[in-house]
């Protein structure tokens, strides 16, 4: 029996590809594809690489091609259970499927240190960033990057290839992550940056239907994976951050049962009763202030347990970068993702402002 035999009797018996991911976090021996017969439905199951999975219905129309990735950071932990769980389902037959569906764990090395990542930030690598600079720094990080944005440019490619009007094909990617410190909002969403095009509306009730109506609206490019996804392919994208980072085996999974719930749903094809669009179910907050650290004494001069979305008065001083001292500059700033512990010249804290969209 070949590895990939091997690999393949594995996945099929157990539905643990999570497993296999963390038995293999550099590569595969091989990838491998096989079918699945779960009644009179047949899904393709193509392992394309170590966390990269497809799932796709066999003589059945799609019109969506979905991406849900977790792990981009791999002590994130909550968002890699829901997206194991759902593979599981998938091959064991007890979540059916009407669409395509590529998961990917991003960072297997990390996750098997149980830390946000090895060398680099993966989130901070995409749209070509892991070309830039020293490519020779953070190597594994960098072409892992490069992997991850080749599988979504197939993927969604692949998808147009089935359809008679490439044009009609739905795109998402939902990008799950969970915050290095606690949250006033527990669960939000990052909405990429769109280019002049409108915010969806539509998209926000099924976020709703997720339990989540925290959004922050980024207004410039950047170099995460779900902008990315949204600027290279059109892609209804967030980056979705579920609660806190814990370790594996302590998240209350209860708290993410709508996340879940609502996926499996749009997975399987099912009827998703969206709530009409009401501005006053949301709290949105749009980028204020981006601050990245510029020198070696980048001090927070918050505490470690303040949450994301704490507001501060007006000239407060967030942080100082050697002789620079950032304040808050507007009444109602509120600060998200501080980490003074981030490379030179990379985001150490956002600052955000209450909006609308009406």
């Amino acid at each position: 029996m070949t590895a990939a035999q091997s690999l393949s009797e594995q996945l099929k018996q157990s539905g643990d590809f999570l497993a296999i991911t963390r038995a293999f976090p550099d590569a595969l021996p091989e990838t491998f594809t096989f079918e699945l017969a779960h009644g009179n439905k047949r899904i393709l199951v193509k392992v394309i690489a170590t966390g990269i999975i497809s799932f796709e219905p066999i003589n059945i129309d799609t019109s969506k091609d979905i991406v849900l990735s977790s792990a981009v950071h791999g002590n994130e932990t909550a968002p890699i259970e829901i997206c194991a769980d759902l593979i599981q389902q998938l091959i064991q037959g007890k979540l059916s499927l009407a669409e395509r569906v590529l998961f990917i764990f991003g960072n297997p090395p990390s996750i098997n240190l149980g830390e946000r990542f090895v060398e680099e930030n993966l989130n901070r690598l995409f749209s070509g960033a892991h070309l830039q600079g020293d490519i020779n720094h953070a190597k594994p990080e960098r072409e892992r990057a490069a992997l991850l944005e080749q599988a979504i440019k197939a993927f969604y490619q692949q998808g147009d290839k089935l359809a008679e009007q490439p044009d009609q094909r739905e795109r998402f990617h939902y990008d799950l992550h969970t915050a290095i410190r606690g949250s006033k909002n527990d669960k939000f969403a990052v909405y990429p940056f769109r280019h002049e095009q409108p915010w969806k509306k539509q998209q926000l009730q099924f976020l709703k239907a997720c339990g989540i109506t925290t959004i922050l609206l980024s207004h410039s490019p950047t170099t995460t994976f779900s902008y990315f996804s949204s600027n290279e392919f059109g892609a209804d994208a967030f980056t979705v951050e579920l609660g806190k980072v814990k370790p594996f085996g302590e998240n209350n999974m209860e708290n993410f049962a709508a996340v879940k719930q609502t996926l499996q749903q749009f997975i399987s094809g099912q009827v998703i009763e969206l709530k009409p669009y009401q501005a006053d179910d949301f709290s949105v907050y749009e980028i204020y202030q981006t601050i990245n650290r510029q020198g070696q004494n980048f001090v927070l001069h918050f505490a470690d347990d303040v949450e994301n979305f704490t507001e501060f008065e007006q000239d407060f001083v967030l942080a100082t970068d050697d002789e620079i001292a950032h304040k808050v500059k507007r009444a109602g700033e509120a600060i998200i993702f501080p980490n003074a512990n981030v490379a030179i010249g990379q985001r150490a804290l956002l600052t955000v402002t209450p909006t609308i969209i009406e």
